[in-house]
């Protein structure tokens, strides 16, 4: 990942509103949720939420496909997976085994943390 696309999701994360739509598709996964689904789910007008929509689409956070007259969104979870990457794969030097006491400390569950052995560094730009 290139640092301009970084920045890109992270600039469209930084609405809270953004931010619990992303959430709750990868919540639902590969079955996504039509635009009328979200917004009740997040008590938010359907006008509002279509320009919520998409931002996250233009960032390429989430994917939609039209069914009938309806749109169903999905998050894009190999982006979010490989934005995780970006973030971690050089961390404590590219040995991350010497941040085990700092993982230990997190709150985050073990088994969504990035595994400990090291990977090599890709280039960055």
């Amino acid at each position: 990942m290139e640092k301009k696309a970084a920045t890109s999701i992270f600039e469209s994360l930084s609405s809270g509103l953004r931010l619990d739509v992303f959430r709750l598709l990868v919540k639902k996964g590969p079955g996504g949720m039509v635009a009328g689904e979200i917004a009740n789910a997040l008590d938010v007008p359907p006008a509002n939420l279509s320009f919520h929509l998409k931002a996250l689409s233009q960032a390429r956070l989430v994917t939609v496909e039209q069914e009938g007259r309806f749109q169903r969104y999905r998050a894009n979870i190999h982006l979010m997976l490989d934005l995780i990457a970006y973030l971690t794969e050089e961390c404590c030097s590219g040995s991350p085994d010497q941040c085990l006491e700092l993982r230990t400390a997190s709150m985050c569950s073990e088994e969504l943390l990035p595994p400990l052995s090291p990977t090599p560094a890709k280039a960055t730009t």
